[in-house]
């Protein structure tokens, strides 16, 4: 017996679709690129934070950015692979990374300390290395201790024809509060760090500290660049500016069931239906990315009216209330989409799941169905 091959599956209307909306991506961008006071690098880190790298980083070049930036190197990689020609940045990489292929391929590559400044001056090719201080996070980037004699160990290399430095960056911890006192105090810091650099010899074409918060609601951090990446797909940590948000996610009911008052609904039967009603199992859960922290919080889009999610989340299934409107199996439920027709959003799930936007959407899985619409309204499908 021939085996069926898993392209050869016919797509339904029954499959569970993530949608995501370009033109979303294209007005973002134009409107963060309209506040930038300097360049935008388009950060397209962790798939576009899921909403697609090649798509969201070709979108955001058409409509503004000039830069694209990734946090490791195969990312960066993956950019040039497809074709993509725009200055690339990759920041986080281990020691012993192949710097070398980076300088093969125009890849930039940050340098936070002196262990990566030798493994990048010692690689084949002249690096051209963006210079990364510690703004106040402790976390990537040299720490004020170090980086006089990083930028002076910079130089060195940089005389010897080894590198060139061309960027100096940061990053704020604290930017989605604009009222925050270290947002002032990484400022300063910055403004520290590029001194030094100066002093030492060095002459950064580009100095980049504000992500999108920080691009949305303070101008004194721009510099000559401005890294987005949140803010293209419609998330603003400051909570200061609307943003179209491009994701759309829908599942059909498998079945529907009327059961009694006391009925125990899922594991551990966390909930108990307090009245008769229709109970809805949509086939989607915490193994394609819904957080199982909104079990007993969560609600969802059926039939024109939100409905909650009760009992708990499980790997690939949960239940929904449908009270008194019982939609037939097969009957579309929006989980999160932009907001527009009263289903919740992916904000609504990170507030349900006590957590931020940004873990929402770069979660969720590759089972569902993925469709991409562009700019253009064009579907296409990726699976």
């Amino acid at each position: 017996m021939s085996g069926l091959a898993v392209r050869d599956l016919p797509e339904t209307a029954s499959t569970p679709v993530l949608e995501i909306d370009l033109s979303a991506v294209a007005d973002n961008t134009r409107l963060l690129a309209g506040r930038a006071s300097g360049e935008l690098m388009a950060v397209v880190k962790a798939d576009g934070f899921g909403h697609g790298a090649l798509d969201v980083a070709r979108t955001a070049l058409a409509n503004g950015a000039t830069w694209l930036g990734a946090t490791s190197l195969l990312e960066a990689l993956r950019l040039r692979d497809a074709g993509l020609t725009a200055p690339v940045l990759s920041w986080l990489n281990p020691v012993d990374a192949d710097f070398g292929t980076a300088v093969a391929h125009g890849i930039d590559v940050a340098v936070p300390g002196l262990e990566h400044l030798a493994a990048v001056a010692a690689a084949p090719g002249r690096a051209r290395v963006h210079l990364h201080v510690d703004a106040g996070m402790a976390r990537d980037g040299a720490s004020p201790s170090l980086w006089p004699q990083l930028c002076r160990s910079a130089r060195r290399a940089e005389q010897r024809g080894e590198l060139d430095v061309v960027g100096v960056m940061g990053h704020l911890g604290c930017a989605e509060d604009p009222g925050d006192p270290c947002n002032p105090a990484g400022r300063l810091r910055f403004a520290w760090a590029l001194e030094t650099a100066r002093a030492a010899g060095l002459r950064p074409a580009h100095r980049h500290l504000a992500a999108t918060a920080a691009t949305l609601t303070d101008p004194r951090t721009h510099h000559t660049m401005s890294r987005v990446g949140a803010g293209l797909v419609g998330i603003d940590p400051s909570g200061t500016t609307v943003l179209r948000r491009p994701m759309r996610l829908t599942a059909p009911l498998v079945t529907v069931r009327r059961v009694r008052a006391g009925t125990p609904v899922g594991y551990g039967h966390a909930h108990v239906t307090a009245a008769s009603t229709h109970l809805g199992l949509v086939p989607l859960g915490y193994a394609d990315g819904l957080p199982r922290l909104a079990s007993g919080r969560a609600e969802v889009l059926v039939a024109g009216r939100r409905r909650p999610v009760v009992g708990r989340l499980s790997m690939d299934q949960l239940v929904v209330d449908l009270g008194d409107l019982p939609p037939a199996p097969g009957a579309t439920v929006t989980l999160f989409g932009p907001g527009d027709d009263g289903e919740p959003t992916v904000a609504d799930w990170a507030r349900w799941a006590e957590t931020i936007e940004h873990e929402i959407v770069t979660g969720l899985g590759h089972r569902v169905t993925r469709r991409v619409r562009t700019a253009g309204a064009h579907l296409r499908s990726l699976s």
